[in-house]
């Protein structure tokens, strides 16, 4: 794997001391299962970045720290596209929300949240600088466990649950309004020269409305969430089978990433893998939120510590 933390991008340890950034030269990884105290679910998960083979910097950021997973792909072509993802996922982990046990948090509270990303952005920015996002939180909905997705641009979000494969959330491209009228393939997608432009962005351009899903969590959930990095150089299929044979998060996180380096790598490639059991399992509850992790590309960015 090529260095993840090259021309001055930063990893993060949320478990180190938070206003010590540190100096590490390694991308966060998951270490082993983290329960989700609260409605008996028991999440464990993996994430991790890399520049890829292509590019001198990686423009990535991501978020891991619950209940809140999230992935923000800094625009190419535009100035600074790293520090509009960096923003992004401290904004994101700046939220009260961060430590809580599956909040009772609305489509409409996200909404806010990803508002306020997108204004301090184009504040900093001045509209140079511009961001995907897509992600997932586990909230409380009818006292029920529920994923609430989210996107904004082509990053994007799977799902792979008892036995079925698919993408959640909807690519903001130009290429994904031509496959939706019917003018190219899935397949032409992937080659076409347009496939880098996105409709929809955070931090630059006239929409930045994220779409979101709620759907009820189910015994065996697994959720990716990933850069075009990823989908880019490796199809639904192939992403697919790695998800079904590789059992552990972070070891499917490690191969995804792989073989993106096998085949290529034009771009970064960023990945958070999710995985949800022990549905209604009250012992498998803690009383405290493990810590999780997250990279912010610009080197300055720290998840504040959660409510206890």
């Amino acid at each position: 794997m090529s260095d993840p933390q090259a021309h001055g991008s930063h990893a993060i340890d949320i478990g180190a001391d938070p206003t010590d950034p540190g100096t590490g030269t390694e991308a966060p990884t998951n270490t082993g299962p983290r329960p989700f105290p609260g409605l008996g679910v028991r999440l464990t998960y993996g994430f991790g970045t890399d520049r890829g083979l292509r590019r001198e910097l990686n423009e990535d950021s991501f978020i891991a720290v619950e209940p809140v997973f999230a992935v923000a792909d800094g625009m190419g072509g535009h100035e600074a596209g790293e520090v509009a993802s960096s923003i992004c996922v401290r904004t994101l982990g700046a939220s009260s929300i961060i430590g809580s046990r599956t909040p009772q948090f609305s489509a409409g509270d996200l909404e806010e949240l990803i508002r306020e990303a997108d204004q301090r952005i184009r504040s900093e920015a001045g509209g140079h600088a511009g961001t995907t996002l897509t992600g997932v939180l586990l909230v409380e909905e009818s006292g029920a466990p529920y994923w609430l997705f989210f996107n904004v641009g082509d990053s994007r979000t799977y799902r792979l649950s008892n036995g079925t494969f698919g993408q959640v959330s909807v690519d903001h491209s130009e290429v994904q309004e031509l496959v939706d009228i019917g003018r190219i393939t899935e397949e032409q997608a992937r080659t076409h020269p347009r496939r880098h432009v996105v409709t929809r962005a955070l931090g630059t351009g006239d929409d930045a409305e994220a779409d979101f899903w709620l759907m009820p969590v189910e015994e065996g959930d697994r959720i990716l969430l990933c850069s075009d990095g990823l989908s880019g150089e490796i199809t639904d299929e192939g992403i697919c089978t790695i998800l079904s044979d590789v059992h552990d998060p972070q070891e499917a996180c490690d191969e995804l990433i792989a073989a993106t380096l096998r085949s290529g790598a034009r771009d970064n490639v960023t990945v958070i893998v999710i995985d949800a059991t022990d549905l209604g399992d009250r012992d498998a509850e803690r009383t405290t939120v493990p810590p999780g992790g997250l990279f912010a590309a610009d080197g300055n960015g720290v998840v504040p510590e959660g409510p206890a």
